[in-house]
């Protein structure tokens, strides 16, 4: 691919840090002690990795990221080691992928064996944190094109792989508790932003997710993606991305229940955000087995999205249960409130078909004007619906009328949609 940011390696500029066995793991060190250049240019790779490294021989401490524009590769964060980007500071990807070397990592669900990295890569490192009024950058732009450029010259778009063409997610966090991130602005990124993968109590606080207004469908663009994590808090963060802001994910197909390296997405909570873009709001899939005990709260939306889709496929065992929303606001033309329906955007055609359940979804003080009530229908002959509720929900809508088949006790509590009092609709 052709080299788009980044001329000259920084490597001849590295400096030997010294080690002091008397160094606090609370000790700070900016990058440019590396030799890190803030050109937008140079590609510091090696000179941040040597920073990062540095502190975790010596017992830990915070890279610090400087005001300034600093291009990199993928980078390796270490036990103790922690991550703060100042206000005006830039970390950038290059998009020369050759600085993201394959590697095995996970993504969509599974292990790909050869896939590209993430710009922050973190495994094993608990206590993490991210911090600051700095931005990580993935310079997504030229490699959005190139995918579609890819994509639509295929014989058959459609069917087109969407981990066809390299990208770099902006962060990737696996097997680490007591993670949090704070403060920082994921801008651009080139795949999804932030992807935690069996984490468990973490924060995510104060946190900004963005794509260009003016770029119309950045691909697979997720903003946060909770894959087989536990324990979440996502409070105060502002999305505008053009996929899903937050997405539970897990495994997939037909022995998805047995997969021993996706336990189940639970206990996960997300209040005082704002969603201004994005395909939806709260998304259980594409790939997806367990799901339960999350909320969604205090939160206001802009966008016109789904506030709640539960993709049911065909080929993978399925339970999303105690899904709640509570107290938001809506204010668009567009959007639909619920999409619990079929997926077959990806499927695994072996085996038998299997069963899935969805029990205990709620919304409960909704309220403002939005495009569609939404629809609510199984797999055929596949999947158990039950237990939905709509409690005091005082919404204008374009499309007033909720579809919904193949639902056992679906119940209206004081909703008025359009200044009409709904009685339950017969499913």
């Amino acid at each position: 691919m052709t080299q788009l940011y980044g001329r000259r390696s920084a490597t001849a500029a590295i400096l030997a840090i010294p080690l002091c066995a008397a160094r606090s793991p609370a000790r700070s060190r900016s990058i440019r002690e590396g030799g890190a250049v803030a050109d937008g240019a140079t590609i510091n790779t090696r000179a941040i990795q040597s920073v990062i490294d540095a502190l975790a021989r010596s017992g830990g401490g915070t890279v610090v990221v400087p005001r300034g524009v600093f291009v990199s590769g993928a980078l390796f964060l270490k036990p103790g080691v922690h991550l703060h980007l100042d206000a005006g500071a830039v970390l950038r990807c290059t998009t020369d992928m050759t600085h993201f070397p394959p590697r095995r990592t996970r993504i969509e669900g599974h292990f790909e064996e050869r896939f590209t990295p993430a710009l922050i890569n973190a495994d094993r490192c608990d206590g993490l944190r991210i911090t600051g009024q700095g931005t990580l950058d993935g310079a997504g732009r030229p490699i959005w094109d190139l995918f579609w450029r890819l994509r639509n010259a295929a014989p058959d778009p459609g069917n087109f792989p969407n981990l066809g063409v390299p990208r770099a997610r902006l962060a990737l966090i696996e097997r680490s508790r007591g993670v949090t991130i704070e403060g920082v602005t994921f801008k651009d990124s080139q795949f999804w932003n932030l992807h935690l993968y069996r984490c468990r109590d973490v924060t995510v606080r104060r946190a900004r997710f963005e794509v260009p207004d003016d770029y119309k469908q950045a691909p697979s663009s997720d903003g946060i993606d909770l894959d087989s994590c536990q324990d979440v808090l996502i409070d105060g963060c502002d999305f505008s991305v053009t996929d899903d802001c937050i997405a539970a994910k897990g495994s997939k197909g037909p022995r998805a229940m047995e997969d021993a390296d996706s336990p189940p997405v639970e206990r996960i909570r997300v209040r005082n955000c704002l969603f201004r873009r994005g395909h939806q709001v709260f998304s259980c899939g594409s790939e997806a087995t367990i799901i339960r005990d999350v909320s969604v709260e205090d939160c206001r939306v802009t966008g016109a999205m789904v506030l709640a889709r539960l993709k049911l496929r065909p080929d993978t065992p399925q339970r999303y249960e105690n899904i709640r929303f509570r107290n938001i606001t809506l204010d668009s033309d567009g959007g639909s409130i619920v999409a619990v329906e079929p997926w077959t955007q990806y499927r695994d055609r072996s085996g038998e078909p299997p069963r899935s359940k969805v029990d205990g979804l709620s919304f409960v003080g909704i309220r403002g004007r939005f495009g569609a009530f939404g629809t609510i229908r199984p797999n055929p002959g596949q999947t158990e619906i039950g237990s939905i509720l709509f409690r005091d929900v005082n919404v204008r809508l374009t499309r007033d009328r909720l579809t919904a088949t193949g639902v056992r006790d679906l119940r209206f509590d004081r909703v008025i949609v359009n200044g009409q009092v709904q009685r339950s609709p017969a499913a």
